[in-house]
């Protein structure tokens, strides 16, 4: 798809068809609102029914197909997604507002994932990590085997529209399950790219479903249908927690993504430079749309007015324009809708007495769209600024006494998720590894940098052991 190109037939597709549907949308570029990107067909719940139907149907064919097969079709996957990054790119950017570089970069990440997973369905058909157990009991062993789950709802975000739902997918259907595949409203056409690269690998019909539209209508029936028996949703807390009670009162198999609340701790002995760039990229980085980005920055007294003042230098010189613009660091929010709301933001941020030091304004450019300057405050820690995963280009800096105060701070956190910590210092390193209260921990690196890596524990999600005994 080329600059100003609108993607037409971005259909459903359902039992190895494409389908339309009865009632229509559109996807119009955040970067130039008079631009529409994609004409979409919007499913219902008929539609949804019958894309579960036909995943229960073909579950059973591919279930027991070999794990060549699937590491075969899912090699296939990710060459495309590889051979066709410049494109995926530029049109990951012109849906979302993401900056060209940062889109095509996620393509890239996408198609490397796809081929690790590809390898994963090897690896998981030589049952290394199964076989068979001795027991406790005596004359008795246990034979242990991977088994895929079934039919496997997936609802994935728009932050990520590529990265995201390809590496979930592929990882379904690495294990030998069916799927079907919700992206994000806003992001129809990503979603659409995905399942067409998707349709040319040979999957039997109906092993991979495409739906479209509606977030609670579609994702309502996901949940609802007994022929589902996992789902996986990446997005925002309020929905996610939606989804949990419905599927827990079906005891559906759930896997919820919600990002969580990250900080970035830096100590008087880091390099000033260096930790000023790990609090753009963790903070601003894709203007804050990650769930590990930290909108969370500690300093120790010590380093923290130069700390403050080189970090606004920083973002008064970030280029807020265009996706497409060469020298775009920050791209526009990606509709009315989030703008408004991380606007609000910074008017509640102010209200309760944090001081605005930089950005938070809604901003003009060449081109109609949702742009926003860079925010930075200081706060304390009970500011609400400081205790809410803010998901926007929004960060504010809290003062520590010193490294036990930093990590008191830090791991005074609701839902923490990734902590960094900048320093020059191997014993607080080593502590702050041990004791920081995160489930992921990074030294002398944003927040965000754990997104590259393959999550290589999200695999067994999708499948179960099945354990035989047998006398020994």
């Amino acid at each position: 798809m080329r600059h100003g190109e609108i993607q037409q037939n971005v259909r459903q597709y359902i039992n190895g068809r494409w389908e339309t549907s009865a009632t229509t949308g559109v996807s119009v570029n955040p970067s130039d609102t008079r631009e529409v990107v994609a004409e979409y067909a919007r499913a219902d719940r008929h539609q949804a029914e019958l894309a579960v139907r036909a995943a229960a149907d073909a579950f059973p064919h591919w279930a027991r197909s070999t794990p060549q097969r699937r590491a075969d079709v899912l090699d296939r996957i990710g060459s495309e997604i590889l051979e066709r990054r410049d494109a995926l790119g530029l049109l990951i950017a012109r849906e979302t507002g993401k900056p060209l570089a940062e889109a095509v970069a996620e393509a890239v990440q996408a198609g490397r994932s796809v081929k690790y997973l590809a390898g994963e369905a090897l690896r998981q058909g030589t049952g290394d990590s199964w076989g068979t157990r001795a027991m406790v009991r005596a004359g008795l062993q246990a034979d242990v085997s991977q088994a895929p789950v079934g039919v496997v709802g997936l609802i994935t975000p728009w932050s990520s529209p590529l990265a995201i739902p390809a590496a979930q997918v592929a990882e379904a259907l690495a294990a030998g399950n069916s799927v079907v595949f919700k992206p994000a409203e806003r992001v129809p056409a990503c979603g659409w790219a995905l399942a067409d690269i998707v349709s040319r690998a040979a999957l039997p019909a109906g092993t991979f479903n495409l739906l479209m539209g509606s977030g609670r209508e579609l994702g309502q029936a996901l949940v609802d249908s007994p022929q589902v028996q996992a789902l996986s949703f990446v997005g925002s807390a309020a929905k996610a927690e939606r989804l949990r009670v419905a599927a827990t009162a079906r005891r559906t198999r759930l896997r919820l993504d919600t990002g969580g609340l990250n900080t970035l701790v830096v100590l008087a002995d880091a390099d000033l430079a260096q930790a000023v760039d790990c609090a753009v990229q963790g903070a601003y980085g894709i203007n804050g749309h990650r769930g590990s980005a930290s909108s969370r920055i500690v300093v120790e007294a010590p380093l923290h007015d130069a700390f403050v003042a080189r970090l606004r230098e920083r973002l008064a010189t970030l280029p807020v324009g265009h996706a497409l613009d060469r020298d775009t660091a920050l791209g526009p929010l990606p509709d009315a809708t989030e703008l408004a709301r991380n606007l609000e933001r910074v008017q509640l941020a102010q209200g309760e007495g944090a001081e605005r030091v930089w950005g938070g304004e809604a901003l003009t450019r060449a081109t109609p769209g949702h742009y926003m300057s860079p925010a930075l405050f200081l706060a304390r820690p009970t500011h609400r600024i400081a205790r809410e995963a803010l998901f926007g280009p929004i960060a504010c800096v809290l003062r520590a006494v010193d490294y036990e105060d930093a990590l008191a701070i830090a791991n005074d956190a609701p839902d923490a998720l990734n902590a960094a910590l900048c320093t020059q210092s191997l014993r607080h390193a080593l502590h702050f590894r041990s004791h920081a209260a995160a489930a992921t921990t990074l030294l002398n690196l944003p927040t965000t940098a754990a997104d590259d890596a393959i999550d290589r524990r999200a695999a067994p999600f999708f499948s179960t052991a099945r354990t035989g005994y047998l006398p020994a």
